[in-house]
């Protein structure tokens, strides 16, 4: 019989050793209705996963195993960090800290939430990294869920494929990206029409891009990703410059008034709903640490580069995060930033340097780095839909798989950008941006708290999985009881009415009702239309012409 004696640890399937036997069974159970199941399999064509002429397997307990992509495991350790930074470090920390402080009110309270954020992140990204060692396959949290919660069947699938469709936004970044271009071009009363438009446009070239000329997309990507780390550096760097250099202007000794100790925490908000909102927004702008878990099949030693590309990410993002906070409040009052909003990084700017540079090329610079996160989100996101369509869950599955014409996930592209373009068009202006993180935060927390007790689920259930990283038990913890806190939050009282006119649990409402309807649609086609027709749901996969494999219901 094959041993797994002389491979590479990190290419083996993730169980402990099964005999043949024993593997052939948990093949034949799954593929029954499969046209391609085997009546041979062994331990070695298991491994071989990693290449797809290999046989097909689309059982989820095969989700242990390696798989690579059609398109060749091509993404340097490079192009992956690219991947997570530039997700994390996008138009959030540009935008984000003028809402949080406009919300909370105080210094003190603002740098506090990014500290807890960063911990919270922390302990998210030790879960996310236990299950993508586990289970190195792209697609993510999808693939997370489809593992642990196998009953009732087809649910966790189902509900998931209904978030990553309709709340997969690829919208608020390019939304701060359009008010920046206005803001330099001194037009940022323009009204709506063209401040949408350029949303539209952005989505629309980034989605031809990737679409289209995959590889000059990616190396797009990564200039953007170094080029948004520089200009964070830079702002740090500013802050810093002023403090030594110019410490007696009457606009620098009132800055930094409000960071000592008796200024810190003046007009503080202590209302739970409008922390647990703020505290939203800040874990949006950390939100892809694990971005590359959703392209795993591309990734070049997977395991090993997602755990050194992660936690990399982490160290860099927390870092630039407190530090540039810091700037702001070093260089910018409070009581300006609370009335800028979104547009704190261009007031920054401004007052370093002068209307000329402020209100044009820094915030050119800022419109560049939003760029830069909409493409690697686009290039993520496409994966994840694609993964989707290929286990049978979008019409057109075939078309949507594949990989054809022009070796890239087009049909995950063109998922993608449909209700991103919706996000942008359809609600009003004013509210736009705001909305779409809570909406998204929202059903995010909802998802993260399924994927962290589901760990400790399979921690008990499965001990027999080889866990390459593993999450410290308390860090599951504080994840879970953050997150019952959260989701709760939104349903206590504000002290004041929401500017945008809104119930104050507006977002909760609709992230919660996208996952009720999914419970309905999924008992529809799964157990009402099955028990009425007196049909059976089987599952038949097989391989398209250019080596992905695909998985159709039918009713039989």
């Amino acid at each position: 019989m094959p041993t797994n004696a002389n491979l590479d640890p990190e290419q083996q399937p993730l169980l402990q050793a099964q005999d043949a036997s024993t593997l052939e069974s948990r093949l034949t159970k799954h593929h029954k209705s499969s046209s391609l199941s085997s009546s041979s399999t062994s331990i070695e064509e298991g491994q071989q996963i990693s290449n797809f002429n290999s046989p097909v397997t689309r059982a989820v307990e095969d989700d242990v195993l390696p798989e690579a992509s059609p398109l060749g495991r091509t993404l340097s350790w490079q192009s992956a960090y690219i991947l997570a930074i530039s997700r994390v470090v996008g138009s959030g920390i540009f935008a984000t800290p003028g809402a949080i402080a406009q919300s909370v009110g105080s210094v003190g309270l603002s740098l506090s939430l990014w500290l807890i954020g960063a911990v919270i992140a922390a302990c998210g990204l030790a879960v996310a990294l236990e299950y993508g060692c586990m289970l190195p396959r792209s697609g993510g949290t999808k693939v997370y869920l489809e593992f642990t919660y196998r009953w009732p069947r087809l649910l966790a699938s189902t509900l998931y494929a209904l978030y990553a469709v309709f709340l997969g936004f690829t919208a608020s970044n390019c939304v701060v990206f359009s008010r920046y271009v206005l803001f330099a071009l001194g037009q940022q009363d323009a009204g709506a029409f063209l401040s949408k438009g350029l949303a539209v446009a952005l989505l629309s070239a980034v989605t031809v891009v990737h679409g289209v000329f995959p590889q000059t997309g990616i190396k797009i990507q990564n200039g953007l990703g170094w080029i948004k780390i520089g200009v964070v550096i830079f702002m740090i760097l500013s802050g810093i410059y002023v403090v030594l250099f110019r410490p007696d202007t009457d606009s620098i000794i009132e800055t930094r008034s409000q960071l000592s100790w008796e200024h810190l925490w003046e007009n503080s908000s202590w209302n739970w709903g409008v922390i647990s909102t703020s505290l939203f927004k800040v874990f949006y702008s950390y939100s892809g640490l694990d971005n590359v878990s959703n392209v795993l099949n591309e990734v070049k030693d997977p395991v090993r580069t997602l755990r050194s590309v992660a936690l990399t990410a982490l160290a860099t993002a927390c870092s630039m995060y407190f530090l540039i906070n810091v700037a702001y409040f070093l260089v910018v009052p409070v009581d300006e930033i609370r009335e800028s909003g979104e547009l704190i990084a261009a007031l920054f700017f401004e007052r370093l340097f002068g209307a000329s540079v402020g209100r044009r090329i820094l915030p050119l610079a800022v419109a560049l780095s939003a760029c830069g996160n909409v493409m690697v989100v686009a290039f993520a996101l496409a994966r994840v839909k694609q993964e989707i369509a290929r286990q049978g869950f979008l019409p057109f599955g075939d078309l949507l798989s594949s990989s054809r014409p022009f070796g890239s996930p087009l049909g995950g592209f063109l998922v993608n950008y449909i209700p991103s373009m919706l996000v942008i068009i359809l609600p009003p202006s004013g509210t736009v941006y705001s909305f779409i993180l809570e909406v998204e935060g929202y059903a995010g927390e909802l998802i993260g708290l399924a994927v962290a007790v589901g760990l400790l689920k399979l921690r008990f259930q499965r001990p027999d999985l080889k866990r390459p990283f593993k999450a410290w038990t308390p860090a599951i913890l504080v994840k879970i009881a953050i997150a019952l806190g959260l989701l709760s939050a939104p349903f206590f009282h504000p002290p004041d009415r929401p500017d945008n006119g809104l119930f104050y649990a507006t977002y909760a409402i609709v992230g919660a009702t996208i996952f009720a309807v999914g419970v309905v649609y999924w008992y529809v086609w799964t157990i009402a239309i099955p028990r009425w027709r007196g049909y059976t749901l089987e599952e038949d996969t097989r391989v398209l012409v250019d080596g992905t494999s695909v998985t159709k219901f039918r009713y039989r």
